[in-house]
Parts: structure tokens; sequence; C-alpha cells
């Protein structure tokens, strides 16, 4: 990463990242790890877009996904005993939510581009929800 990416790292991990992370914590119901590998989510291209896209492909769909699981007790339960860590990644650049999410182990891999299909939120949302569903 050069300075450029570094800025931004550091201003969206001070500004937008908080309340993000808390928002995540209180949908899924425990202070569960994070593992984010801020260097591999930039195309020097595309840093205008990110204070955009980031939550929307990262953050917003993890906050849904757990608020739908945790709405009961048992999914409550569920994911505090089984979730142990969110890593947040992009290796392959993936843009389908149904190749970005694995889970395995208790750890929740995010590895998705950090531009493509950015608004597909609920598709994210949906598609990470049942994966955790059928895994918890």
């Amino acid at each position: 990463m050069g300075l450029k990416e570094n800025r931004f790292t550091k201003t969206f991990q001070e500004e937008q990242f908080p309340q993000l992370k808390a928002q995540i914590i209180e949908a899924a119901g425990f202070n569960v790890s994070f593992n984010i590998e801020w260097n591999t989510l930039f195309e020097d291209r595309f840093l205008h877009l990110y204070n955009d896209t980031y939550p929307k492909i990262y953050f917003i769909p993890l906050i849904e996904a757990f608020k739908s699981i945790t709405a009961d007790k048992m999914g409550k339960e569920a994911i505090v005993e089984s979730l142990k860590e969110i890593h947040i990644t992009n290796t392959k650049d993936h843009h389908n939510p149904k190749n970005a999410y694995t889970f395995s182990d208790g750890v929740l891999t995010v590895d998705h581009s950090p531009i493509f299909n950015a608004d597909d939120i609920e598709d994210r949302t949906n598609v990470l929800t049942q994966l955790l569903e059928n895994n918890l």
C-alpha cells in the first residue's frame, strides 16, 4: 500500500469503522473478533469510491444478516457459540456473493471485491444469512 491507501485506511478506520464495528457487535450480540486485511482491499483507480463501497460490501450485509439470525434466542445462542472471527479480505476479486462468503471452524470469511456490485446489499445479506443459518 502506498501513502494514498494508507491515508485512506487510517481515515476510514478512525471515522467510519468504529460505528460499523459497533453495529456489527450489537447485531451479533457479542464482541466478535475482526481480522481485516486492509492492504488487499484496494485498486488505485477506485480509491475515491471506497467510502461508499466498503460499508455496502463488507459491513452492512454483516449487520443485516446478524440482525436476522439473532432475532430469537436460538439464533443468538448459535452465533455466540459458533462465530469466532470475521475475516475480511480480497484475494480473488469475487463479485458474486455466492463465491465471496465462507464459514469454517468459526471463521466467517468475506473475500469480495471492494467495488463490484456495491449496491447489491440485499443479495449479499441473503447469501450471508443463508450460509450462516446452514452452518451455525
